[in-house]
């Protein structure tokens, strides 16, 4: 339990630097960067949530959301570069 406490304590700090990222980045890459990670820390909190409640059907939302992040953070990537590879 003391674990999943101190996970906690480093996914609110990821999510407060990627929450500062996005309003304070030099550019729109950095701003999309810090999107990403917060995105990614909600998940991991979602992951928090479901350890401490115990449900499995937290779980499914995980992977759910996880392959929405991973598909925006490929369009976003896409857009930034203007399509180019």
């Amino acid at each position: 339990m003391i674990g999943a406490l101190i996970a906690l304590a480093f996914v609110l700090f990821a999510a407060a630097t990627a929450i500062y990222r996005m309003f304070r980045g030099p550019d729109d890459a950095h701003r999309a960067i810090g999107s990403d990670l917060l995105f990614f820390a909600i998940v991991g909190l979602l992951g928090l949530v479901g350890l401490f409640t115990r449900s499995a059907v937290v779980f499914d939302l995980i992977i759910i959301a996880t392959v929405v992040g991973f598909l925006a953070s490929i369009s976003l990537a896409r857009a930034l570069t203007n399509g180019r590879r």
